[in-house]
Order: structure tokens, then sequence, then C-alpha cells
């Protein structure tokens, strides 16, 4: 682990080439793991509902089971690489290749968004902003269901994530609750989910704890 401090550095092209060079492998990993958070989710959901999947890298296991659910499904990513394994994985679904927070919708128009392993790729001075977006997109009774971090951490690398380099930033479990609260919504559920892919015992057993809240109606 090393600070990412390096003023030289551009940290956000670093995570979007590394994704784009570890794709394969990192697709591979996730497609053999099912995302059991969504259980939580997806009984919730009326047929048909409009799902947003920010950082929804290969498109595995998430937003195709989402998309097979039925779901109106568009993924946000800004690997190239990770979108098109996705795009042949989810063709029903609809993607866009941008930073997650250089896109924006309409107020209103998400029933749901889901954010797995995605948000501690992000600057987390950016963090709280993201989720009043996120806030204000859905509609009332829209949900909001995303892993975050257990523990505050500045900004920092490691050197073998699926072969890349990677960086990461995060606040701790707690604030994440308060920014959601902030931003309007009613926290439902905060409990904790592995990794979230499968590669037997080559990687340590990591927890990330899950952010589960409603926007009121």
């Amino acid at each position: 682990m090393k600070l990412a401090d390096d003023p030289g550095v551009d940290y956000r092209r670093l995570v979007r080439e590394g994704y784009d060079r570890c794709a394969p492998a990192y697709a591979a990993a996730r497609a053999r793991e099912e995302q059991p958070g969504l259980e939580l989710l997806l009984p919730r959901l009326a047929p048909g509902s409009r799902v947003l999947d920010l950082g929804c890298g290969p498109g595995v296991p998430v937003a195709a089971r989402l998309a097979r659910e039925g779901h109106a499904v568009t993924g946000v990513d800004f690997s190239a690489e990770q979108l098109r394994l996705a795009r042949a994985s989810v063709p029903a679904a609809r993607f866009i290749e941008a930073d997650l927070m250089a896109v924006d919708f309409d107020p209103g128009s998400l029933d749901a968004a889901v954010s797995f392993y995605a948000i501690f790729h992000l600057p987390r001075e950016e963090h709280e902003e993201l989720l009043r977006r996120i806030a204000r997109w859905l509609a009332p009774g829209g949900f909001l269901l995303a892993t975050v971090t257990p523990f505050r951490e500045a900004a920092y690398t490691e050197e073998d994530f699926f072969g890349v380099r990677m960086y990461w930033s995060n606040w701790g479990s707690e604030d994440y609750q308060r920014m959601a609260r902030d931003a309007g919504l009613g926290i439902l559920r905060a409990g904790a989910l592995g990794h979230g892919y499968a590669d037997g015992a080559r990687r340590k057993v990591e927890l990330h704890p899950l952010l589960f809240a409603r926007k009121p109606r």
C-alpha cells in the first residue's frame, strides 16, 4: 500500500487504464459469483424498473442479473474494455462510457441505483456529492444499494490488483450512512458483503459494508 499523493500522477487515468488492462481477468472472477446484495433489492422492485448500475464493469454479475429479471438497466463505467465485455454479456442493457462524476440523469427518472465495488475508486472528497446526485435522480420510493468501506483511509494505491496498479479512497461506513441521510435517503440496512469475486484462496477475504437506502415517497 502506498499513499496516492503524487501530484504528477493522474489517478483517474490510472484507474481507467488499470481496469482496461485487467478486464478479462476481472470479468472472469466476477462472473463466477452471483451478487448476494441484490437479494435485498430485487423483491422490492416493480417489473420493468429503471435501474442504474454505477461502475458496472463487465456487466456480470450485477447488470446481467438485473436484466434477466426484466428491468431496464443502464450501466456506467469509464473503462472501454470493461464496457466492451458488458455489451457482449448483457445486450439488453444500455451502457454509457463515462466517469461516474460526469454523468447526469433527469430528477426522479430512476427506480433504483446500485454501485458495487466502485465508489471507492473516486477521490473521497467527491463521494458525498455523488450520493446527493443519486438521491436527486431517484424517483420517490426509489432505492440505493451500494458497497462502501468500513474505515476512513487516505487515498492509496496497491500494486497488484489483478496484475495492475489500482487506486482507492474512502470514508468509513458511518460516514456514508450520514451522507445518505443528509441527501434525504432513509437507511434500510447496513450489512456487509465479501469482495465480490471468486478466485479461491489466492486473495485475502475482504468485507465491504453494504448501504441500502430509500428515498421517501
